[in-house]
């Protein structure tokens, strides 16, 4: 896993919506509480640049059961996370043609959560492509956390996803 981040986020207006998650359905097929994914603040195509936007509330779902007392977002909905915002990047940028197939979970790599992302807060997960064929693709990944409009400087998240067309 690259140490480097993948993008300053500073360097990008974190409170734009530049895709919706009315759009973001178009190309994903989560629904319900599975549909973790805000929005897109930031969209990059040639560079394989995403960076997607998750609410963390301390009325989620999962806030309750995941830790009575002090609610911590899971790491695994993390890894989710940045799997739908990498499966978005590549069935709308990345396919060739009207392709429905669904974007299937492929693995995860190089995981590390490297601090508590606990409600409330406002989490940035940034993707870069490292590699897309016709059928699979890889992408690193990294979350940071932005609490009452300051972006905290430590990254809590890290990983390589990847997908397959299914």
């Amino acid at each position: 896993m690259s140490v480097q981040q993948i993008l300053d986020l500073d360097s990008i207006d974190r409170t734009q919506i530049a895709v919706d998650r009315a759009a973001l359905d178009e190309y994903l097929a989560q629904r319900g509480t599975f549909a973790v994914l805000d929005h897109l603040a930031h969209v990059d195509k040639e560079a394989g640049i995403a960076v997607g936007v998750k609410a963390i509330r301390s009325d989620d779902w999962w806030a309750q059961d995941h830790i009575p007392g002090r609610p911590m977002f899971p790491g695994a909905l993390m890894i989710e996370t940045a799997a739908q915002i990498a499966s978005f990047d590549y069935s709308k940028h990345r396919v060739e043609g009207d392709d429905e197939r669904f974007v299937g979970f492929g693995g995860v790599e190089d995981c590390r959560f490297r601090g508590v992302v606990e409600p409330p807060c406002t989490m940035f997960l940034a993707v870069r492509l490292e590699r897309a064929g016709s059928r699979m693709f890889k992408y690193s990944a990294e979350g940071y956390v932005e609490r009452e409009g300051a972006l905290q400087p430590k990254r809590v998240f890290e990983a390589t996803v990847m997908g397959v067309l299914l």
